[in-house]
């Protein structure tokens, strides 16, 4: 896909929550992995994948990025479940 992604990263299950958007997904998810993505992630443990959301654009992704972020958590939260019940890591499903 030539568009963009957000993503939604978790420390466990109902943990601490990242939101971020790429146009590269798995090298994006690649560096929090190894800890080169964000302090934020790196300080709190953050690495597993639970939530994608493709976009026609790069601008696209940034927008709901934006509006992902002004959302309560119990709603975050609730995004997750209805898409990843289980809160699998979705990495290992990058192609």
């Amino acid at each position: 896909m030539a568009g963009g992604y957000t993503y939604l990263l978790a420390s466990k299950p109902r943990g601490m929550l990242y939101i971020g958007v790429t146009s590269h997904l798995a090298e994006r998810i690649d560096q929090h992995r190894r800890d080169v993505g964000s302090a934020y992630c790196r300080r709190y443990g953050i690495k597993t994948l639970v939530l994608i959301e493709p976009h026609a654009t790069i601008e696209d992704a940034i927008v709901r990025e934006k509006a992902l972020k002004a959302w309560k958590r119990a709603w975050k939260i609730y995004l997750i479940e209805a898409a990843n019940p289980d809160w699998r890591d979705l990495y290992d499903e990058l192609s």
